[in-house]
């Protein structure tokens, strides 16, 4: 069982930057694949970025290549989302997950446990 908290949330600018954080708990967290996700309102819900156990491989999401960078910490039990050049369309709940894999994926039903999500909202 993980339990994911997201953090790091608010109101920033276009172009600005924010970091988001997810902790983990479990004494497993190193074996879990993390993802990160977004939803904004009336739209599914869409890959962000994820990140293998060993922090070896690492997907980004069309949208955000170049602009987001996954990482995290196994010892702190940590996955972040360093968000820079934010724009408007980048609005979104963002959403902390975990697979039970070392094989990184980028679809939402393949991940196990979700946090409760953190709103980013970029004015104009």
């Amino acid at each position: 069982q993980v339990q994911l908290v997201e953090s790091g949330g608010g109101l920033v600018q276009t172009g600005g930057s924010l970091r988001l954080s997810c902790a983990a708990s479990g004494r497993t967290f190193s074996n879990y694949a993390m993802g990160w996700f977004r939803q904004a309102p009336g739209k599914e819900r869409e890959f962000v970025a994820a990140i293998s156990p060993s922090g070896g491989t690492i997907y980004y999401g069309d949208s955000v290549k170049g602009r987001f960078i996954i990482s995290r910490d196994n010892a702190k039990k940590m996955v972040y989302l360093q968000m820079n050049s934010l724009k408007p369309e980048d609005t979104a709940v963002y959403y902390c997950a975990a697979r039970n894999s070392m094989v990184v994926i980028r679809t939402v039903d393949s991940y196990d446990y979700w946090g409760q999500g953190t709103q980013v909202t970029v004015s104009s």
